[in-house]
């Protein structure tokens, strides 16, 4: 693999917008097995303290992925600078930190930026960290997801 351009931590990505509507949040959570009533009845999800149906903890990664025009593959290899013939792209690790509850009606904006690109096994791995915060339509910061993506040669 090339050297990578370590110039490019920093980079930031074309943000991008999604409402939250709660039928999605429902397909979501019947989806991943959670029936809990606080994803289908708005009653529900008041008399627990959120102001309307809350989105599951990962609905919101899942929905920026929807809203992005280019796939993620292409991204990061365009970031790493090659077209990924003779390699293969592997996700290594995602964490969530939420700020406040995301629920229908919001209007998300994700800020997706490289927070690191570093490499190991003397450049038979290139690791690209992304960061994507995300904000609600008051400006407030609701949550920040960091994922990083690997990528090896094949063997």
């Amino acid at each position: 693999m090339k050297e990578f351009d370590r110039s490019r931590i920093g980079t930031r990505f074309s943000s991008v917008q999604a409402r939250v509507d709660a039928r999605e949040i429902s397909a979501f959570a019947r989806a991943i097995g959670d029936l809990n009533p606080i994803y289908f009845d708005e009653s529900a999800a008041i008399a627990k303290g959120y102001r309307s149906i809350p989105a599951p903890p990962t609905f919101a990664f899942c929905l920026k992925m929807k809203q992005q025009t280019e796939s993620p593959d292409r991204l990061l290899w365009r970031v790493l600078g090659t077209d990924g013939a003779g390699m293969t792209l592997l996700h290594a690790e995602q964490s969530f930190a939420y700020e406040s509850s995301i629920c229908a009606g919001d209007a998300l904006t994700f800020e997706e930026h490289i927070a690191d690109v570093y490499e190991k096994k003397g450049g038979a791995l290139v690791f690209v960290v992304l960061e994507t915060r995300v904000s609600n339509q008051a400006g407030e910061r609701v949550a920040c997801f960091r994922h990083t993506e690997a990528a090896r040669r094949d063997l």
